[in-house]
């Protein structure tokens, strides 16, 4: 071989030995900062981030000095706090038969000026299985409960929004961060957790009307109308309860993981159902279904939402191509450069394009995009995912509104479209080009507060 080819071979291999470590370093970089995630270095935490992210961020109050056994913090919150005292005396933890209680030690420390919130890692060291059941759900991917912060934190509008305006998002995603999500301090009883309430608190709204469909099902109609008779400190188990909740259906007896059934990936986007993968799955959800159904309604059941993303996303799709026309003739307006941009990105930089469709990055557009994007970003986002839960959760009705939501929403789209089609020809016609917006969205009261705001 001869010496200016073994160059063409050599020049590659060591850009890449070089650029692997430089990667590295810059990934720890950005997250060396004083907030969290991929962008930590351009945010800092308010506050209540430490009540949201206490391994993080939580900082004890200073006001009192010293270091103080149970009993001694049992008498003082008694007096300062006496809620949460009666629920710690009404727990486990202040109960166990054969072992000293839980006691606030325990869990906070002993050092009033150190103290500290349970993180899961402080829960797992007692509970080791659940906590175990927790973290390995990670290897799912998102979505999933243990990636819920990180999945926050590391997209680009959590830096870049004020953070008011996402602490509402945080809330939920804490999930990650801390166990009394679902468990509420300080009782920790299984038998909330196990009740449908404790998953709607997050589990609502546009983005995702878990309660609303699952209430409009018949298992949901007959938990509302019986379930405050129901003695719910009995295990998930088959035999147990007359119709599931959300715990009996995704936390498969008791087990800590809600993320090893996913087989539509929250509905968020299109999968092949029948890889081996999703075969097992499948499975999964048809031993559990055979609880109480026999196996060929559980298999009707399952082909029956399988059918319903087909159609779903041959809308999602049909919408995106026109938004990709669009972006291919330069008709979106605002286009890319004209708009305020994302924490790192710069103006007329490579990442700098009009994101259309998930795989694309469509899931981090809530704002900052044109309003025909923002037409079809709620199109996958409210009304497709309304559509994905209602089918997951046997809500008919639930599926024909979402369809038609998004069938309104198309027409919106498509009416839109031809409305830019139509001006940018006239532009072209007029001026040879599409006529260029200038600083028109690049500054004012609400981008300034961004800047200022983190």
């Amino acid at each position: 071989m001869s010496g200016g080819r073994v160059r063409y071979v050599w020049v590659p291999v060591a850009l890449v030995l070089v650029a692997i470590p430089l990667g590295l370093v810059y990934v720890h970089w950005s997250k060396s900062g004083p907030g969290a995630g991929l962008y930590s270095q351009v945010w800092s935490p308010d506050p209540v981030q430490g009540w949201w992210d206490p391994g993080r961020f939580f900082q004890p109050v200073q006001g009192v000095q010293g270091v103080f056994a149970a009993d001694q913090c049992i008498q003082c919150h008694e007096a300062i706090t006496p809620g949460i005292v009666a629920d710690w005396r009404a727990s486990r933890h202040a109960r166990l038969a054969e072992k000293e209680p839980v006691a606030c030690p325990d869990c906070h420390g002993a050092d009033h000026q150190r103290l500290h919130l349970p993180t899961p890692e402080v829960c797992g060291a007692c509970h080791a299985k659940q906590h175990g059941d927790f973290q390995d759900e990670a290897r799912y991917g998102f979505p999933s409960h243990v990636l819920a912060m990180e999945r926050a934190v590391d997209a680009k509008h959590f830096a870049d929004k004020p953070k008011a305006e996402v602490q509402a998002c945080v809330q939920c995603h804490s999930v990650a961060t801390k166990c009394d999500s679902c468990h509420t301090r300080h009782r920790f009883d299984p038998a909330e957790a196990r009740r449908p309430e404790a998953c709607i608190t997050c589990h609502s709204g546009p983005p995702h009307p878990d309660d609303e469909t699952y209430f409009a099902s018949a298992h949901g109609r007959i938990v509302r109308e019986e379930g405050d008779a129901w003695d719910w400190s009995k295990p998930l188990a088959k035999g147990n309860y007359k119709a599931p909740s959300c715990a009996y259906c995704h936390m498969d007896r008791g087990r800590h993981q809600v993320a090893d059934k996913s087989l539509w990936k929250f509905g968020l986007l299109e999968v092949n159902p029948q890889t081996s993968g999703n075969r097992v799955l499948r499975e999964r959800w048809v031993a559990l279904c055979m609880d109480c159904h026999a196996e060929g309604q559980s298999r009707d059941w399952l082909a029956g939402l399988d059918r319903e993303r087909k159609v779903a996303w041959g809308k999602l799709y049909a919408a995106e191509g026109l938004l990709k026309g669009l972006r291919a003739d330069d008709l979106l307006h605002p286009g890319p450069s004209e708009r305020p941009t994302y924490p790192m990105d710069a103006p007329d930089g490579l990442m700098a394009r009009a994101r259309i469709g998930y795989y694309e990055g469509q899931a981090s557009a809530f704002y900052n995009v044109s309003g025909i994007e923002r037409a079809y970003f709620e199109m996958w986002y409210f009304d497709n995912l309304g559509s994905y839960k209602a089918a997951a959760h046997n809500d008919a009705e639930g599926v024909t509104r979402g369809h038609a939501a998004m069938d309104k929403a198309f027409a919106n789209i498509q009416f839109q479209a031809e409305a830019l089609r139509t001006l940018g020809e006239a532009e072209q016609a007029r001026d040879g080009h599409r006529s260029n917006a200038g600083d028109l969205w690049l500054a004012g009261p609400y981008t300034e507060a961004n800047r200022v705001g983190n």
